[in-house]
């Protein structure tokens, strides 16, 4: 992956962090929007001459983050294009569709793949509900034991005698 990829992927993970702030800011503007009337007692928004200054701060903010999310959006497609990427590669797979797993795999019934990872985790789990199982099973055996000799205990101690 050369560096001006690496950048564009950096600028796209920035793009959603920008889209995230810009909802913020939507919702925000609404509500500043709204009658003072309406706030909930634990909404901070200021009153007055304030309110609409604040407005005017959160849209200016909103429309430059718009801004930037656009103008990485269209570098991130012109670098696509340069690089000549395939567009098969770039378009969404079918509702469903579950990637193959990465790695070595185990042989499965055709529809199935998993990874050596995925096995690995199955087998850890698998392994510890054994263990939990045989740790029960011994605690019951116990248990059991203490009950069934309690009684001969009963009858041999020296202040039943």
């Amino acid at each position: 992956m050369s560096s001006r990829t690496a950048r564009q992927i950096y600028a796209l993970g920035e793009v959603e962090k920008d889209i995230t702030r810009l909802l913020s800011l939507a919702a925000s503007s609404v509500s500043l929007l709204t009658l003072p009337q309406t706030d909930e007692p634990e909404d901070t928004l200021p009153q007055g001459e304030e309110r609409s200054e604040q407005f005017v701060l959160e849209v200016s903010e909103y429309f430059e983050r718009l801004y930037s999310i656009q103008d990485n959006i269209r570098s991130s497609l012109a670098h696509i294009r340069q690089s000549r990427i395939a567009p098969s590669a770039i378009t969404a797979p079918s509702l469903g569709f579950v990637p193959p797993s990465l790695g070595v795999g185990l042989p499965r019934p055709a529809g199935t793949s998993r990874g050596l990872q995925e096995e690995r985790i199955d087998r850890d789990a698998w392994v510890g509900i054994l263990d939990a199982l045989t740790r029960l099973r011994a605690s019951q055996q116990r248990e059991q034991l203490v009950q069934t000799s309690s009684p001969h205990n009963e009858y041999m101690s020296p202040t039943k005698l």
